[in-house]
């Protein structure tokens, strides 16, 4: 990934890095890392990189883990953190090691959405939403979009643009007990980071309707009924299981994954006659990788096949 510096802030912050595997560490040992040289750096391309607090736990393999971490005010995104998340998902597309990104957080909540003064601050001096324009934009409705897989463990509250960022990944998991609500009618606004457009489809419209339009409150079961979310599952066992689901996609071959991915989301977003029209040049150019070579030898010795992503 090469070298990160960046500043230590007090407002919150978004960190992540790559793992094939995961180390538990309680929130004071997690916190003391990121605090303790906010300025160091370290070139390696398997280490946390950037974003608010820069710091670095060298971890292997092709899963991105992104972190939100603000606890003290419950994970609410502030400015600051809005340009942290979408820096780290550019993180995710640039690097060639990373196969898939996973999204937790830090904390008791995975987020209380908005933090509504500092934001709201922001749109009316600069007329946009506050993130950087050249920047990968996590919920996908301007700008660039991701071409990677993602995975959203959630817990706690997950409030507005938390339900919003999970309608923008492939598969969310929640742990039980789990507070689900959109309230943007409840403060004089509506769901603009594209759940609209999402609840209804993925949701199916009764159901987007009865939550978007009240603003109620639902739980993780409620949140599996209806397809926001692909499983539940107790709260200790959240992130294993969300790393589970992420390295699993990661071992498939990558290119297969990315044109599975850009097919599914080109029907969604242009239609079934675009992403038809795509489906065999797209075929024919996977079959000349080595992927798709390594993937038929496996097959015949037998054995687990070894993916490069060529």
């Amino acid at each position: 990934m090469g070298t990160s510096r960046q500043a230590a802030s007090k407002n919150g912050s978004v960190f992540i890095f790559t793992s094939s595997g995961y180390q538990k560490l309680k929130n004071d040992r997690l916190n003391s890392l990121f605090l303790f040289n906010p300025w160091r750096t370290i070139e390696s391309i398997k280490e946390i990189v950037y974003v608010i607090r820069a710091h670095s736990l060298q971890k292997k393999g092709h899963v991105l883990h992104i972190i939100i971490n603000r606890p003290e005010e419950r994970n609410a995104f502030n400015v600051d953190m809005l340009y942290a998340l979408s820096r780290a998902y550019d993180q995710l597309e640039a690097d060639s090691e990373v196969r898939v990104g996973l999204v937790y957080a830090n904390g008791k909540h995975f987020t209380l959405g908005l933090d509504l003064k500092n934001v709201a601050e922001f749109l009316k001096k600069q007329k946009r939403f506050p993130l950087p324009p050249e920047s990968v934009n996590p919920w996908g409705t301007t700008g660039k979009t991701k071409t990677k897989p993602v995975v959203v463990a959630v817990h706690g509250m997950c409030i507005t643009l938390g339900i919003e960022l999970m309608l923008a990944s492939e598969i969310r998991i929640a742990a039980k007990r789990t507070l689900f609500a959109q309230v943007e009618v409840q403060r004089g606004i509506f769901p603009f980071g594209g759940g609209t457009m999402r609840w209804p489809a993925q949701c199916g419209w009764g159901n987007a309707m009865k939550y978007i339009l009240t603003g109620e409150t639902f739980e993780s079961e409620e949140a599996l009924r209806i397809g926001l979310v692909q499983e539940v599952v107790e709260k200790s066992e959240l992130i294993e299981r969300g790393i589970q689901l992420a390295e699993k996609i990661a071992a498939q071959a990558p290119l297969g994954v990315y044109a599975t991915l850009k097919s599914s989301l080109d029907s969604v977003i242009h239609g079934e006659s675009k992403a038809a029209k795509d489906l065999f040049p797209q075929l024919l150019a996977l079959m000349e990788t080595k992927d798709a070579e390594e993937g038929l030898a496996s097959f015949v010795e037998k054995r687990n096949a070894v993916f490069q992503g060529q």
